[in-house]
């Protein structure tokens, strides 16, 4: 028994399940153990904004794989379990309940959180955060309920919690510090597409906002209900419902208790390896090396976790493989659906190139620098993704008025 090997995954996430598949794909015959802090077994996240939160898709259809398979491929799975600390010099971890699991590889896949919003009236009842399975449920019954919401920020979880209240046939305000919706992702040039489609959908957008307070009104046997939001300049909007969508922060208090390099997340290198080889990252939480962007970044979305999963169970296992695959992530709001590929910070590119038909919502984006596409983006446009990244990839400069014509495709650019 001394002679099998133990491989510990702290996050009962999509990166933590899609390791410990790779894990047995790969050959990986030792134990596995898999611990999460959630009653349920490991999910996605995107249908909670999505088809599970709008109604369209089952339950069962949001968990990576069926109930019996970790069973099936002997995966232990602890559910309901939380992870106290990290011994790194005894290569253990410890649970809530003290016992203590050792490892001889340990990966951390603990994922991110809600950022909250602490303003007065912040923990009254119909203020809620999507992160998590139990909140969408919680969300799509308070749809059903409610006749006003009150969206305070204008991300992608935003906007998305935002097209499936306006199915759902309530008024809908999205309250945004910024002058447009996405505006640090997209730029004003794109970010315009999005705030011009909730607008033509109902939504009611008020940019360039601050937020003082959530109003609130007693409850019987309660604390207090949530009733509006109130502007720094006074202005109140009535609400039955508020849903905060201000970001994620990536879960590290495990790996800074325990002395990791932590900024930004849990650094890792190309290889998703921390700086203690027995120890690795992937997902939200992790903080890669990017070979071809030559940065670190961390990505928060479902295609980089689903992909970082599978690459860190062969590094685990000490084979040499590389994450260089270029961030990905999808969006799907009323009738637009859209892909983005590529990194591209705010103030890092001098050109964006439109390609197609941006009034009726069918057309390429591409950010450039120095005549090289740093990112794309197709809207309503599809089976492109390929030729995207490797735009990126060649990392050549590109005659801009080719990538702009729909009449040259876009493998001759």
């Amino acid at each position: 028994m001394a002679d099998i090997e133990t491989f510990v995954i702290v996050g009962a996430s999509l990166a933590g399940a899609k390791a410990a598949e790779g894990l047995r794909e790969e050959g990986f015959t030792g134990r596995i153990v898999l611990i999460g802090e959630e009653p349920y077994r490991p999910y996605e996240r995107p249908p909670l904004s999505k088809g599970f939160l709008l109604g369209t898709s089952p339950r069962e259809e949001v968990f990576v794989h069926p109930e019996g398979w970790y069973a099936e491929h002997d995966v232990d799975l602890r559910l309901s379990t939380r992870v106290v600390s990290l011994d790194r010099a005894a290569r253990e971890v410890v649970l809530d309940g003290g016992e203590r699991i050792g490892y001889d590889r340990l990966l951390l896949t603990t994922g991110s959180e809600p950022r909250h919003l602490n303003v007065p009236g912040s923990a009254a009842d119909g203020v809620l955060y999507l992160r998590r399975l139990e909140d969408s449920e919680r969300l799509r019954e308070a749809y059903t309920k409610a006749t006003r919401v009150a969206i305070i920020g204008a991300g992608w979880i935003g906007l998305e919690t935002a097209a499936a209240a306006r199915a759902a046939g309530l008024d809908v305000t999205v309250l945004e510090a910024a002058e447009l919706p996405l505006l640090r992702v997209l730029g004003p040039e794109v970010a315009q597409v999005f705030a011009d489609l909730h607008v033509e959908h109902g939504v009611a957008l008020r940019l360039g906002v601050q937020v003082a307070r959530l109003t609130t009104s007693a409850i019987p046997g309660k604390t207090s209900a949530v009733t509006g939001v109130e502007l720094r300049d006074g202005t109140v909007i009535r609400a039955d419902l508020v849903l905060i969508g201000v970001g994620i922060t990536p879960v590290v208090s495990l790996a800074a208790d325990a002395g990791l390099d932590v900024t930004n997340g849990v650094r890792v290198d190309e290889h998703l390896r921390t700086g203690d080889p027995a120890v690795f990252a992937a997902g939200d939480v992790a903080n890669a090396y990017h070979p071809t962007l030559r940065r670190e970044v961390r990505v928060e979305h479902w295609e980089n976790a689903r992909r970082q999963g599978a690459l860190v169970a062969k590094t685990m296992l000490g084979q040499d493989v590389v994450f260089d695959r270029l961030p990905y992530f999808f969006s799907d709001q009323y009738d637009l659906g859209m892909e983005y590929v590529g990194y591209v910070a705010p103030g890092e590119y001098d050109q964006v190139v439109l390609r197609g038909d941006v009034a009726k919502r069918e057309f390429l984006a591409f950010w450039l620098s120095d005549g090289r596409v740093l990112a794309g983006m197709n809207v309503n446009v599809w089976d492109v993704v390929g030729e995207v990244e490797e735009l990126i990839g060649r990392g050549r400069q590109v005659d801009v008025a080719r990538l702009a014509d729909v009449a040259v495709p876009l493998a001759e650019v």
